[in-house]
This record gives C-alpha cells, structure tokens and sequence, in this order.
C-alpha cells in the first residue's frame, strides 16, 4: 500500500504503517508513547501495559465491531474514544450466514473430489430446502436486522432472542421477527444464527445443555465471536448427527492450534472459517472509510 496515499488519508497527520505490528508487540509498545490514535483490527489487545504506555493517546479505532480486544472501561477512564466501524460490514456477515446455512442445509457441496474419481453420489447429497424453515436468531442488533431482512426473501419463518430489547419495542413489527424466550427459540428453530458479543454472560453459553435443546438435526452458525460455544460439545453433537449442521467463523483461540483445532477432526458436515464474516473487498473499504472518519473527527475535536 502506498504510505503517501495513506498519510494524505489522514489529513496530514504522521502515520506508522505496518500491518504485522501485532506480532511485535514490545514495538508496538515503543511507538505507542507519542500517538494519538491507534487503529486495530481484531488481534490487537488494547489492555494493560499497551494502554499503560500510551499517554497521549486520544482515540482508538476498530477495523470491525467486536471490542472484546479492547479494554473500553480503561479506556474510558483515561478519556481515550474507542470508536468501532459499527454497520459497515452488516452485509458482508449476513450474506456469510446466510449461504452458511444454505450450504449446510443443501449438503451438495462437497462432491467435488468423489465426483473426479468417477462417483456419482446423488442419492447421499439429497439436502433440505431453506424455504419455510424457522430461523432463530439469538441477539437481534444491527447484524442480525440485516440477516433477518435478506433471510426473508427466501421464505423463512424469523423469530429472535434478545433480553435487551422489550417485547413491544417497534422494531419487532417493523422487522417482521417474533420475540421469543431462548428456550422457544432453541426448541423451535431449525436454523440458529448468533449475533451476540462475548462477555460474562455469553462465553459458553452454547454448552451441552444449551446444545441438547436445540432441534434435532437444527443448523448453529456463529459468526460473532469465540468463546460463546463449547466446540467439545459442539462437534459431539455433530458427530452423534444431534445437529445437522454447524459453521463457525470465531473461535476461542485465533489461529487454530493443538486441541483447539484437534477436537474438529473428521467432524461432519462442518465448516471452519478464519474470521473472516465480516471481511469482503467491499466491506474492508467501507470499514477503512469509516474508521479513519471516525479518527480524524475526535482528532479535530483538539
């Protein structure tokens, strides 16, 4: 990347641009006294001793929406922003989900190499249709409005879980999704999508309990964050055929090592991605877009 065209970006301000900075952090820390603003993606840790060392340091901004990377009650307490680059890659995960749970219901996707070697597998690839199945969604913010707005075209029945909204809120109607209990949801939908962030309360909470209520043979997608489901009890399910089907694009541990990826081995009907939901040529433009704006604006503020 051009670092002139970056600098100019940045309406003058001098920029340190090195895209493997995460992976030296005592550099990272070197640099971190004279900034003003620091731009992560998901892998930076704004926490501890970076943030113990950025004295000048205004505004932090987030190449995404996740901030579990983020420290945001320190940050608040050193009166640094922390400005996330909320709604521009909404579609970008939505359209993710969405042919996630296509893929996975169809099952005819993966004949490739059998069909190569001379076989003609019809009778095993016989898949489910999406039309009229009940799609639950479990957090209904932005993310999942998206999801429920392009899943709706193709004939789903739309119900959602989210404490935080009130059963008579107006965006239930005007989004055509019935609120319901988590329990109801994961008794009754036959395609589970989760769009809700990782705290104390969600980290887990996909667990064996959680994932024996869940319809038999029902479809989990999580494209959200690592850590809300046991992938042990996961890939047990899959493996017994409890559920019919699960992709997941985050996961506890990033990169994939040891037993973290070990427990998925020769698990079916599975797909693995690496954090990449949200990421599309499109949407990395209008992420990078929105970020720096967000920047310069709380820059200018003085």
């Amino acid at each position: 990347m051009d670092v002139s065209a970056i600098h100019e970006g940045f309406g003058g301000h001098d920029v340190v641009y090195e895209p493997d900075l995460v992976d030296h952090p005592a550099r990272l820390e070197s640099l971190i006294g004279d900034a003003h603003a620091l731009i992560v993606r998901n892998r930076t840790q704004v926490r501890g001793a970076l943030l113990a060392a950025a004295g000048k340091l205004r505004v932090v901004g987030r190449l995404g929406v996740g901030l579990d990377n983020i420290d945001v009650a320190a940050c608040e307490a050193r009166g640094i922003a922390v400005c996330p680059a909320t709604g521009a890659n909404d579609v970008a995960v939505a359209e993710y989900v969405l042919t996630s749970a296509m893929m996975l219901l169809r099952g005819a996707y993966q004949a490739t190499t059998s069909m190569i070697e001379g076989a003609w597998p019809r009778q095993d690839l016989i898949g489910r249709e999406i039309a009229d199945k009940t799609f639950g969604l479990v957090g209904f913010g932005a993310i999942a409005r998206e999801t429920a707005r392009r899943a709706q075209i193709f004939g789903v029945k739309l119900i959602a879980h989210d404490p935080f909204i009130g059963s008579d809120d107006p965006i239930w109607s005007a989004s055509k999704v019935a609120p319901v209990a988590l329990d109801d949801l994961l008794a009754r939908a036959e395609l589970i999508s989760l769009h809700v962030p990782l705290t104390d309360q969600t980290r887990g909470s996909f667990n064996v309990a959680t994932i024996a209520k869940m319809k038999r043979r029902a479809i989990l997608i999580n494209a959200a964050r690592g850590g809300i489901v046991d992938a042990e009890a996961l890939a047990a399910a899959l493996l017994t055929g409890h559920l019919g089907g699960a992709a997941l694009d985050v996961f506890a541990s990033e990169p994939l090592r040891g037993d973290d990826g070990y427990v998925f081995r020769n698990v079916p009907n599975l797909i693995l991605t690496p954090h990449i939901a949200g990421v599309t040529d499109e949407s990395n433009i209008r992420v990078s877009c929105l970020t720096v704006k967000n920047v310069l604006a709380h820059l200018a503020e003085g």
